[in-house]
């Protein structure tokens, strides 16, 4: 037994040997890279400086995408180049994306950038885009153990990503927990995060046990004990990794409150470093849209993902032409989804969503405005009464703050970040209105549509949504992102 033991004893040694040995070589590439990279940096810059320049990474693959989260990259980007031009800190930017590239692509995305987000990036800050593009199947979506096989396919990701520059500081604005450890042991790189959402959740588990049917649970799971019980283990054991590598994070932002009880739940170790920063939204430019006149147009905005539920949109909307088709008001009434696609499976989301539309007769009241510039989002925003939202536990709303600045009446998921903090009344009168099923929906609709737009009652709605919304500008964001970074010492 005496010899068992220090035979084992001798492999474990001899492991941990061989395993700090491959970290410390790795560290002392990336330290060497990281030299090469900052060279590279420097080498852009326009300024002189005699300080060590400061290489930011993003860590977005999807970043030309057109939704919230870029907003949020796009204005810390914008954020770090006013820091450069203002306190003269040398900054400069990476972005990690799995974009093709071609020979205008950084002209092209920066014009996309200002023209869909009215973000204007200072031209004195160095950006790099470093492109991914022949490693983008590492985020193929797995059929099976989506989670586990999701976060192995960033880790690879996030690894060719350092090897091609590898920077000072990695934020990480997509929720890829699972790629910090890559960055810091191995890389040796300070970490940020912006957390949109948790990965897994309370809730996620509370669903699973409860057996309800949803896009991530599907009908063979929640209708078998066995598989449900099984679900419950995976996601637990998930959620324990998930914890020890977000836990690793210099410094974590969130977006809500209803967000930082999770992450502050689930990242028990990064606990004190845990700030809510809400995301930007751009209220200011909406704040000019008239409230009165309005037309019976019910909107929506957001990416055509499956977790956004568009079908329930419809849904509710055919409910209410049926339940009030003498009402002259909601006769007239129609319902646009405005959002962008990010691909193949986003398009044929969409189709799904026009073949629902037919087969409840509603196809002809019912419109799609699809990868649209910003300019034209606030078009309708000016036209549109109510607006709808229907994701379950949405982590916070950018579209939801949106949509009231433009004094629209929201309708949104009774859950989540919209209930949490921003549906929340203003000197205790209603800003919203928070609807879960199909019928609560038509009632909040009908509320706000059978007595016309410039009912008195909707009137003060919408002037109360809008002084609420200020609460989420991109004035607070910046200020708030800036003094969260200065404050973590992370740029150090």
């Amino acid at each position: 037994m005496s010899h068992l033991s220090e035979d084992l004893w001798m492999v474990l040694t001899a492991f941990t040997v061989i395993s700090a040995s491959i970290v410390v070589a790795w560290r002392l590439w990336f330290r060497h890279n990281r030299d090469v990279s900052r060279q590279v940096m420097e080498s852009m810059s326009s300024t002189n400086n005699s300080l060590r320049e400061k290489v930011v990474a993003f860590f977005h693959p999807h970043c030309s995408a057109g939704g919230g989260g870029e907003r949020v990259l796009w204005k810390a980007v914008e954020a770090l180049g006013d820091m450069r031009d203002d306190a003269g800190l040398p900054i400069s930017v990476v972005i990690y994306t799995i974009d093709t590239p071609h020979e205008n692509y950084k002209e092209d995305i920066l014009q996309h950038v200002k023209s869909r987000f009215l973000i204007d990036i200072s031209q004195n800050l160095p950006i790099l885009f470093v492109h991914l593009n022949t490693e983008s199947h590492f985020l193929d979506t797995p059929r099976r153990l989506t989670l586990i096989m999701e976060s192995i396919g960033t880790m690879r990701l996030a690894w060719a990503a350092i090897r091609k520059v590898t920077p000072d500081i990695y934020i990480d604005t997509t929720g890829c927990a699972f790629t910090y450890p890559i960055v810091r042991i191995f890389g040796g790189c300070r970490v940020a995060a912006y957390v949109h959402y948790p990965t897994i959740s309370r809730d996620m588990l509370a669903l699973v046990w409860e057996r309800r049917r949803t896009y991530n649970n599907d009908v063979q799971v929640a209708t078998s004990s066995l598989t449900t019980y099984m679900k419950l283990v995976y996601y637990t054991v998930f959620a324990f990794l998930y914890g020890a590598v977000g836990s690793m994070a210099n410094l974590v932002m969130v977006n809500s409150s209803w967000t930082y009880s999770h992450i502050s739940f689930l990242w028990r170790f990064a606990f004190s470093r845990i700030h809510v920063v809400f995301p930007p939204c751009d209220t200011k430019s909406l704040e000019y849209l008239s409230l009165s006149n309005r037309e019976n147009i019910v909107v929506s905005i957001g990416q055509f993902r499956p977790e956004k539920d568009h079908a329930l949109q419809i849904e509710s909307f055919a409910h209410l032409l049926a339940k009030y088709s003498d009402i002259q008001n909601i006769m007239a009434v129609k319902l646009v989804l405005i959002g962008s696609c990010r691909g193949e499976e986003d398009e044929s989301r969409v189709q799904q969503l026009r073949e629902l539309s037919d087969r409840l007769g509603i196809a002809s009241r019912v419109e799609f405005v699809i990868n649209q510039p910003y300019p034209v989002l606030k078009e309708w925003f000016g036209r549109a009464s109510v607006g709808l939202h229907t994701m379950w536990n949405e982590h916070f709303g950018i579209g939801v703050v949106e949509m009231m600045a433009a004094g629209i009446i929201v309708v949104a998921h009774n859950s989540g970040g919209p209930k949490a903090d921003i549906l929340t009344p203003l000197n205790g009168e209603k800003t919203g209105f928070l609807a879960s099923t199909a019928e609560e929906y038509c009632e909040a609709m009908f509320i706000a549509l059978c007595n016309g737009p410039d009912h008195e009652a909707n009137m003060r709605i919408r002037f109360l949504a809008r002084e609420s919304a200020k609460r989420f500008s991109d004035e607070v964001f910046e200020t708030s992102f800036k003094r969260t970074i200065i404050s973590s010492n992370i740029l150090r």
